[in-house]
């Protein structure tokens, strides 16, 4: 697991840009962020499931959470969760006054039914 992360690679912003970058722009349940190069998507109980397909699509297949609080790791490969790793480049998580689900204005009325 240790190979695939490089601790100096920045988040990529502080929600999915996947889910930024969609039209219409998406939403999210949970934020990971991937441990290689800094790509932050969305949880496999999201609607898009970001962090997945960029593992998928990119080879890099550990994430670690990108929520307050949270500090694990996950890879995506082996269905492993690691209680820990090395230290990576700040912000360790998103914003603490955004909202999960998020973002705010985004997140329909019946989010709960929309989960996987």
């Amino acid at each position: 697991m240790v190979d695939q992360i490089e601790p100096s690679a920045a988040p990529s912003g502080p929600g999915c840009a996947d889910c930024d970058a969609a039209q219409p722009q998406g939403w999210w349940f949970h934020l990971r962020r991937c441990a290689a190069c800094g790509h932050v998507g969305c949880c496999d109980s999201s609607p898009g499931q970001h962090a997945r397909a960029h593992a998928a699509s990119s080879g890099h297949g550990v994430v670690r959470s990108y929520e307050p609080g949270e500090e694990w790791f996950y890879d995506f490969a082996s269905d492993e969760t690691y209680a820990g790793g090395p230290d990576l480049a700040p912000p360790l998580h998103h914003p603490e006054d955004q909202p999960a689900p998020g973002p705010a204005g985004r997140v329909p009325a019946n989010w709960t039914r929309l989960l996987h």
